[in-house]
């Protein structure tokens, strides 16, 4: 499972960073900023679950890799701004955006279960889940914080509850015996899935009321 989680946790990287980088080019940061928050959405949420964990120092500080795809991820996105790619049309940031935060999300999410039954095998169900989401969501809400956004898990499309869907069905199947597999796959489709029926029928939850009677 060593080898799956490694492999998930590349291609979260390169989704988060690619989604924090372009956050950044949003707010007309510079190269500097770009890349501070590519790394920051891409490493934030483990580096957060080996906290919870209590694996010390976290993974991004014993292998290098990470820091370092996210880095360069981050730059090649400041390039392809540069050249104007997203100002050609507006739907390919928000598209754009979509795929990398989604498959970002639902990486994290299982590698998070992953890692926490590595660390730990009579890892509880609560448990499990609860570093799943955690690390699904970190890097997303500090890249927000950072940019002077609400965070999407607050306002955006079923975010957490994407996250939370597919750590659930990650974690029954792991406990079931399904094997490590076929439990990733299966939780990272949920969220995906979700996420892209959330933004194409634009679903979201209840909020309360304004004063004029409409929903915020």
């Amino acid at each position: 499972m060593e080898t799956l989680i490694f492999v998930l946790e590349l291609i979260g990287t390169v989704a988060f960073a690619a989604s924090g980088a372009m956050t950044a080019i949003k707010k007309n940061m510079d190269i500097f900023g770009v890349a501070i928050l590519g790394l920051t959405t891409a490493v934030g949420g483990g580096v957060i679950r080996d906290l919870i964990l209590g694996q010390t120092p976290p993974r991004m500080f014993q292998n290098p890799i990470y820091a370092g795809l996210a880095i360069a991820v981050a730059i090649v996105i400041f390039v392809i701004a540069r050249r104007g790619w997203f100002e050609v049309r507006h739907q390919r940031y928000e598209l754009s955006m979509l795929v990398m935060d989604s498959l970002g999300l639902a990486a994290f999410t299982v590698t998070g279960i992953g890692a926490a039954l590595e660390t730990n095998a009579q890892s509880g169900w609560f448990l499990l889940i609860f570093v799943g989401v955690v690390t699904g969501v970190g890097g997303g809400v500090l890249r927000d914080v950072m940019a002077g956004d609400m965070p999407y898990i607050f306002v955006k499309h079923v975010y957490a509850c994407a996250s939370l869907l597919g750590a659930v069905i990650c974690t029954a199947l792991m406990l079931l015996g399904a094997g490590e597999s076929l439990a990733m796959v299966s939780g990272m489709a949920a969220v995906a899935v979700l996420r892209f029926l959330s933004a194409y029928f634009h679903w979201n939850l209840p909020r309360p009321r304004r004063e004029d009677g409409h929903a915020s």
